[in-house]
Order: structure tokens, then sequence, then C-alpha cells
């Protein structure tokens, strides 16, 4: 039988929750630089690629040829700045949550196989191991309602919270886009905007911080959630 979460259907412009963890839940971020390789794979790919700028550095006489190899990679590097945005995400050590709204319907497939494999490559190779390593495919479930877009925003904040605590150093150590949703961070690749316009500007009880502090209901998304 299939393991929960690992047949997808995947929809234009569909919200989902895309999760996975270590195999045999050992841990995927060991360290600092771990969590740093990891968010800049994801500023990579989801960071609007400027070709033309990119072209003409590769084109002029003046540029060296360890630049033009840099360049060239990163023009064959792919990129799905306008094919999914993020809206979520936070890194554990030994699992990963990303809430996304996918704009085409095979983007979320291609971008966790690059980030995985990209990864896993880098793990291995640094920590002197070789084999799988997550725990299976990754899971990607459907988010169906407001209520739960907003239910799982704040669960997956949480997750980042309760593991370091709610201090804006503890947030840098357990990286999450928690830091963007409160204005500390401005990062082109978070994008807030659709769950933070469900909350008024101008009213602090009824802020995002204050709705992240509350209890999560977690009955509105079960079944979204990453399985024990």
């Amino acid at each position: 039988m299939p393991a929960k979460n690992s047949l997808k259907q995947y929809l234009e412009n569909g919200y989902y929750h895309l999760y996975n963890r270590g195999v045999e839940k050992r841990q995927i971020f060991l360290d600092k630089q771990d969590y740093s390789v990891f968010l800049s794979y994801l500023k990579e790919y989801l960071t609007p690629k400027d070709e033309k700028s990119l072209l003409n550095r590769l084109a002029n006489s003046e540029t060296s040829w360890t630049e033009k190899d840099k360049i060239i990679k990163a023009l064959r590097l792919n990129n799905f700045a306008n094919e999914f945005f993020l809206l979520a995400f936070c890194l554990m050590p030994n699992h990963f949550h990303l809430l996304v709204k996918q704009i085409k319907p095979d983007s979320i497939d291609r971008f966790l196989s690059s980030i995985g494999t990209r990864y896993t490559m880098y793990f291995n190779r640094k920590y002197k191991r070789v084999g799988p390593l997550y725990q299976g495919v990754y899971k990607a479930v459907p988010v169906y309602s407001d209520e739960q877009l907003l239910q799982l925003s704040r669960y997956i904040h949480r997750q980042a919270l309760n593991l370091q605590g709610e201090t804006l150093q503890a947030q840098e150590v357990q990286p999450s886009s928690y830091g963007e949703y409160l204005g500390k961070r401005n990062t082109e690749w978070v994008k807030t905007t659709e769950i933070l316009d469900f909350f008024p500007k101008n009213h602090p009880s009824l802020s995002y911080e204050s709705f992240i502090r509350e209890a999560n209901d977690l009955s509105q998304i079960g079944n979204l959630l990453l399985e024990e």
C-alpha cells in the first residue's frame, strides 16, 4: 500500500503542504551550514533569473573564465520563480515543511526532485556517506480551504518556535519564514501576502503574531500533517 500522502494529484493554482524527513528519521541538517545550503538552494530556484544580464556578462571579454564557468552553471540551473510560490516554510533537524502555491501542474515534482537530488549530493559528500537521504518519496497534500491554509501556516511556524523559542535569535537558529511574516526580514522568494491579507494591519490583537500564539486547531488540518 502506498505511504500516506505519497500519491499526488497536482492542480494549476493549487495550494500544497510539502514535507519529507530523513531516512529512518535521521537528521538531515546537522549544523548551521547545512541549513544555509538548503536555504541557498531555495533562493536560487525561486528568485527570478536575469538571463539577459547573465548572457551579457558571459559575452563580455573582460569576464574571467572562472566567472564565465559560474555564469554557465547559473544559466543551466532550473528556475521555478514563475511556476510556484513559497508561502511558508520551516526546516527542522530531521525534516522540512513547505507551504506552496503551484502555478503549473508539474512544477512541484520537478522542483523537489531538483533540490532533493542536489542537497543529497551535498550532504553525502560532506559527511562521506552514500545512499538515499530521505525516507522515501516526498509527501504533497492539497489544501482545500482558507481555514486549512491559515491553520497550516501556523502549524509550520510553530514547529520551529516550539523547538527553539520565540526570540529573533532563536528564529535564526531554527530557520523558518516567521521572520518574514513579522516584517523583520524581507525575502523576495517568500510570498507572505496571500496569508497576511487575512489579518488587519492596525489591530494588534488580530495580528498574525497573535494568531500564531493561539493554540493550533489541528482538527482542521489533521490529514495534512507529517505522519508519525
